[in-house]
């Protein structure tokens, strides 16, 4: 009776499935057995001392009440400094809204600008949260299959034959959750050029592995490289993966003053401010020393050279070699049809990573949970023993195959 309850919308989202991984793995944790989990996107490194210290100078001096909703003026004085020393942009404070994570500031913006069956172009493999939003906010998640031919990113041509009158929005994430692809300033000049023949089309570009880079790699985000359609983009980042933060739920967003204006009234009606608390924090994470992350991308990308390399020595498995952020994204389409030690045909992507975690405990998300099979994620933001032995296991099962 109860779930009849429920909005039929409801009948259209589904849970997370990194969360559903994760769960699955902790439960075979609980039983005693060893498993090594890859699928939550966290890095492993703790939030740097200075911002802590911050956060608690904040508690002791009373910080503890309401914020304007939409975030302290402190922060967004620190985000319009972000701006213009990363971006050579000057923008307005009064178009930053700051959110309990950027997922909420993505949800705000889609929540205020779709209507019943408005379409929302997705690149894929995408994040398994953009689509779900969008329905959650009465659009329609279109995804467009970006494979590795393009290095996943979308392209023009394929950009401009996805748009139809119905479309709200395009969503780029650059570096990319799950493949770790960034987008060139070139690519997005390009991009830019198509959508300046389609003013109607709002553009979200989700910033938040920004700082996570290898290989000499340079970001540049869509409002520079394409600044004659900025009044349309609303730029989305946050402090949970290069800082170290994910627990503090900071997120925020920059975009024209009538979409900020209305995810700020949404805000006012469901979450209000995010924690005070956390918003000292990351004033501190953005005004103060920087110099870790450097560090930080050393040890990424020294793991992303050996599981890189460990798992293109899997029969059946390719890797191509992210630019950023702290993923990768093999495809298992050489394991397909073949049969495990205990009888379980691998059919798909899902049949994959099912079998792995069963028999050799390690949890992956399969690449149907993104959007682009058949491949599956592996996040290598945990230490290099864990990223090895996980890798010999995935070796191990690849080489079991019949």
């Amino acid at each position: 009776m109860s779930a009849a309850l429920l909005s039929p919308r409801m009948a259209l989202v589904r849970p997370s499935p990194t969360l559903a991984v994760t769960d699955n793995a902790k439960a075979l944790k609980a039983k005693g057995l060893d498993v090594i989990v890859l699928a939550q996107g966290e890095p492993d490194m703790d939030t740097p001392a200075n911002i802590c210290d911050a956060a608690v100078t904040a508690i002791r001096a009373g910080q503890t009440r309401y914020t304007p909703v939409n975030g302290t003026v402190e922060l967004k004085k620190a985000i319009v400094a972000k701006f213009l020393r990363d971006h050579a942009m000057t923008i307005n404070p009064n178009d930053v809204i700051i959110g309990t994570g950027g997922k909420q500031v993505l949800f705000n913006a889609l929540v205020a600008t779709l209507g019943e069956g408005d379409e929302v172009l997705i690149p894929a493999p995408c994040w398994v949260s953009y689509p779900d939003m969008a329905i959650l906010a009465g659009g329609k998640a279109v995804t467009v299959a970006c494979g590795a031919e393009t290095n996943f990113k979308i392209t023009p041509a394929q950009l401009q034959k996805a748009i139809t009158p119905r479309t709200r929005w395009l969503i780029l994430n650059s570096p990319s959750n799950p493949t770790g692809s960034v987008y060139t300033e070139q690519e997005l000049r390009l991009l830019g050029d198509v959508l300046k023949n389609h003013p109607n089309v709002l553009v979200m570009v989700d910033d938040m592995y920004e700082k996570l880079l290898f290989d000499g790699t340079t970001f540049c985000t869509l409002a520079q490289a394409a600044p004659a359609i900025a009044d349309r983009i609303l730029t989305v980042n946050g402090v949970s993966k290069a800082y170290c933060m994910t627990g503090w739920r900071i997120g925020y967003g920059h975009g024209p003053s009538w979409l900020i204006e209305a995810m700020s009234t949404i805000q006012s009606q469901s979450t209000s401010n995010p924690s005070s608390i956390s918003q000292a924090a990351a004033v501190e994470a953005l005004n103060g020393p920087q110099d870790f992350i450097a560090k930080h991308n050393v040890i990424f990308q020294r793991r992303r050279d050996m599981v890189v390399r460990m798992l293109n020595e899997c029969p059946g498995i390719t890797c191509l070699k992210p630019q950023g952020a702290f993923y990768v994204y093999p495809s298992c389409a050489g394991t397909l049809g073949k049969t495990t030690p205990k009888g379980k045909k691998i059919n798909n992507d899902f049949d994959f990573a099912t079998a792995l975690l069963d028999e050799k405990l390690v949890a992956v998300v399969p690449g149907e949970a993104f959007g682009l099979a058949p491949y599956f994620r592996i996040s290598y933001a945990t230490s290099d023993a864990i990223l090895e032995e996980a890798c010999k296991r995935i070796h191990a099962f690849c080489a079991s195959l019949t």
